[in-house]
C-alpha cells in the first residue's frame, strides 16, 4: 500500500507534535543526560522499504529519528544509491543486520566495500543457527569466530555484534548461552542486547547490562508486555534503569527502535508513536 500526501503529513505531524510537548522535558535533562541518537531498525519497516523505499526513508526522516540499521536486504538499491538516499534525507547508518554468511568467505570484502560506502560503523549478525549455541563447546568456538571477524574489520573502521533473540537467554550447563558467548568474545564486539527479546526469552537485561559494561555500543529498546499492540514505552520494562545504565556503563552510542508484526500505514504508526514515547521520557 502506498502512502498518501494525507498520511506522511500526519506522521510528521505527530512527530512535530511530540516535540513542541516534550521541549520543556528536554531543555531540563539537556545539562545533564548523554545525549545518544536514536535510530530504527528497518525490520519494523520492511514490507514498506520493499515497495517504496525513497518514501519510507523520508517519512521516518521526517518523524525525527537520526539512523536507521539496515535490515538484511537493500530492496534492489545499490550502495552508492543507499548513501544518496540517506544523504538526502539528513539520515546515517547506526548499522545492518545480516547473516554470518555475509562476512565469509569471498562475501567479506563485497559486505565491507559496500559498507563503507553507505557509512555503517556496525555488522550485526541478527541470529545464529542453533548448532552454534548448542554446548559450551560450540559457543565458545563461535566466539572465536567472532573474535577472528573482529580483528579482520577494525582496519576499515567497523565492528560486528550479536543480536539476542529469547533462545539467547536459555541454560546451557547452567549459564545462559548470552553470558557464554560474552565471557568467550573480546571487547570489541557488540553484544547488541534487544531488551524485549531478552525479556521474553526469561532473561534479565538489567543484569546482562551490568555485567557487559561497554558492550551495548547499540542496543534494541524493544518493549515487554503491556496491552496488546503495545509500543516501545507502553510496556512494563523499566527503562529509566535501562537508560541510566547505557548512559554510564553501557557504552551506548546508539538507540535503536525495532517494532514488529505490522505493515504499511500501520507499521510507520508504529515508529512514530514509538519515537514519540522516546521523546517523552525526555531522550
Amino acid at each position: 500500500m502506498t502512502l498518501t500526501r494525507r498520511q506522511m503529513l500526519k506522521l510528521g505531524a505527530g512527530a512535530a507534535a511530540a516535540a513542541w510537548m516534550t521541549g520543556t522535558v528536554h531543555a531540563r535533562s539537556a545539562a545533564t543526560a548523554k545525549k545518544i541518537p536514536l535510530g530504527l531498525e528497518l525490520w519494523s519497516v520492511r514490507h514498506q522499504c520493499a515497495k517504496e523505499l525513497p518514501v519510507v526513508l523520508k517519512a521516518v526522516a521526517e518523524m525525527g529519528y537520526d539512523s536507521v540499521e539496515l535490515a538484511h536486504s537493500f530492496y534492489g538499491y545499490d550502495a552508492p544509491a543507499w548513501r544518496k538516499l540517506l544523504d538526502e534525507n539528513g539520515l546515517k547508518s547506526c548499522g545492518m543486520h545480516m547473516g554470518l554468511g555475509m562476512l565469509q568467505g569471498d562475501a567479506f570484502d563485497k559486505t565491507v566495500a559496500d559498507q563503507k560506502i553507505i557509512g555503517t560503523p556496525y555488522l550485526i549478525i541478527a541470529s545464529l543457527p542453533k548448532k552454534n549455541l548448542a554446548s559450551v563447546e560450540a559457543i565458545v568456538e563461535t566466539g572465536k569466530q567472532f573474535n577472528r571477524l573482529a580483528e579482520r574489520l577494525e582496519p576499515h573502521g567497523m565492528k560486528i555484534g550479536y543480536h539476542c533473540h529469547g533462545g539467547d537467554f536459555e541454560r546451557v550447563e547452567g549459564r545462559t548461552a548470552w553470558e557464554i558467548f560474552g565471557e568467550n568474545t573480546e571487547a570489541d564486539v557488540i553484544l547488541q542486547l534487544d531488551v524485549g527479546n531478552c525479556l521474553g526469552g526469561g532473561g534479565d537485561p538489567i543484569a546482562m547490562l551490568k555485567k557487559f559494561p561497554g558492550r551495548s555500543v547499540s542496543i534494541h529498546i524493544k518493549d515487554h508486555g503491556g496491552k496488546p499492540g503495545a509500543v516501545f514505552g507502553e510496556g512494563e520494562v523499566n527503562w529509566p534503569e535501562v537508560f541510566d545504565l547505557c548512559e554510564t556503563i553501557g557504552g551506548t552510542e546508539h538507540y535503536i527502535v525495532e517494532e514488529e508484526g505490522r505493515e504499511g500505514p500501520e507499521a510507520l504508526e508504529s515508529v512514530r508513536r514509538a519515537l514519540e514515547n522516546f521523546r517523552k521520557m525526555g531522550k
